[in-house]
């Protein structure tokens, strides 16, 4: 009986080893499984801010324009009376660069954007510059007049790829709008007109 009692025993500790052993693996497996689709997860989650990144316009056309923080170049520029205007004239106060071209279709569908800008955050001390890419003075002035532009015009009347001002603000693709801040730095450069509203906005009304 006494040796039917430690078999007793022993099979039970065996018993008792196979169970933990295959709890373990079970458990070891269900690890493995749960660090698996996170994994999976976190890939996914990665391959979708890439594609969000890729299809994002700022990404597609804006990769090169100054960076936030950076001096905005300076320029000096004609009006269509022309007269002079440098960027360094509105030392102080926020300026809107509005790059555009009368000959460009998506300026011409964002243009009441800007207009709208314009009309909400000039009388709050906002100065808008719109930069022209037209190389033809009668058809600049004539969309100037066409689309009732208020503020500020300059253009250096060349093809826009020639310009220095195309060279060194790193234009790609227009509309693009730049936001000065009053220190002479670029507070932010983006082809969408909305982000620019967005940032007026927190500037103004977000405290």
């Amino acid at each position: 009986m006494q040796g039917f009692s430690h078999f007793y025993c022993f099979a039970a500790a065996i018993c008792s080893l196979l169970i933990f052993c295959s709890a373990t693996n079970t458990q070891q497996h269900a690890n493995s499984q749960a660090q698996q689709t996170k994994e999976q997860q976190q890939s996914k989650e990665q391959q979708q801010t890439k594609e969000q990144q890729q299809q994002d316009p700022d990404v597609q056309y804006g990769a090169q324009l100054l960076k936030a923080g950076s001096v905005a170049p300076e320029f000096r520029l004609k009006g269509p009376d022309g007269k002079e205007l440098a960027l360094s004239d509105f030392r102080g106060k926020y300026v809107v660069l509005d790059f555009w071209a009368s000959w460009c279709g998506d300026c011409r569908r964002d243009i009441p954007n800007i207009k709208a800008l314009y009309e909400k955050y000039s009388p709050k001390g906002v100065e808008f510059v719109g930069v022209s890419f037209d190389d033809n003075a009668e058809r600049w002035q004539n969309a100037i007049k066409e689309f009732g532009l208020k503020y500020h015009q300059v253009s250096e009347l060349k093809k826009w790829k020639t310009t220095d001002i195309y060279a060194a603000y790193g234009i790609k693709w227009i509309p693009t709008i730049y936001i000065i801040g009053p220190d002479g730095k670029v507070k932010l450069a983006t082809v969408l007109s909305e982000r620019a509203k967005q940032f007026l906005h927190n500037l103004y009304y977000v405290k």
